[in-house]
């Protein structure tokens, strides 16, 4: 028996339901994780609240703004391509794809000039410039360049997530009656976006 007969005749097993709550259970370790990060900077923030609000005045509210409207819009197109994914649109799906990777890419290159803006000025931890700050602010940007760390770091995965789905469609092992794999990296690219709502008001609005 060839593999292609073998296949028809033993066809691979598929659990949808099973996906997904694998999914969803992984995405509540992320929530318990920032979670926690948030209760942290929560604490902190009632401790050293005047340090807090003077160190906030570091950070640029516009490219904050920027990312924001660019994770929120590349949540809307990942959204669509599964839509579009369902309606057997597969050429529309792909091209959705490719502008929320975009997204995320203008995304990690404000985050870029923004980080590097910052070491230029001496703020990053463990820093001269930094340490001689009061332990409020040390604090602050501790907690800044963790957290929109760790969260820039679930983007690049979510990149590369999607670059998979992209390869995966193209060998056709996702399409209108098989794209679990494609609703759960939006999935997880909406748990993304979720995060960054928390952070851009955290670090950029609160003063």
């Amino acid at each position: 028996m060839s593999s292609t007969e073998y296949a028809a005749a033993y066809p691979a097993h598929r659990d949808d339901y099973g996906s997904r709550m694998g999914m969803w259970l992984f995405l509540f370790t992320e929530l318990i994780l920032f979670g926690g990060l948030f209760i942290v900077y929560a604490v902190y923030r009632y401790m050293h609240q005047q340090e807090f609000h003077m160190a906030a005045q570091e950070l640029n509210t516009t490219i904050g703004l920027t990312n924001t409207i660019a994770l929120l819009t590349s949540s809307m197109t990942a959204a669509m391509s599964i839509t579009a994914m369902q309606k057997g649109n597969v050429r529309f799906s792909k091209g959705l794809i490719w502008i929320t990777i975009g997204f995320a890419f203008v995304f990690m290159v404000n985050k870029f000039f923004e980080w590097s803006a910052k070491i230029q000025h001496g703020i990053f931890p463990g820093s001269k410039d930094l340490l001689a700050k009061p332990n409020g602010e040390i604090l602050y940007f501790g907690l800044y360049y963790v957290m929109t760390g760790l969260h820039t770091l679930h983007v690049i995965i979510g990149v590369i997530f999607f670059l998979f789905i992209l390869r995966q469609i193209k060998q056709g092992k996702i399409h209108s009656t098989r794209y679990v794999r494609l609703e759960n990296s939006a999935l997880y690219w909406h748990l993304v976006d979720l995060i960054w709502i928390f952070l851009f008001p955290l670090f950029y609005l609160i003063h």
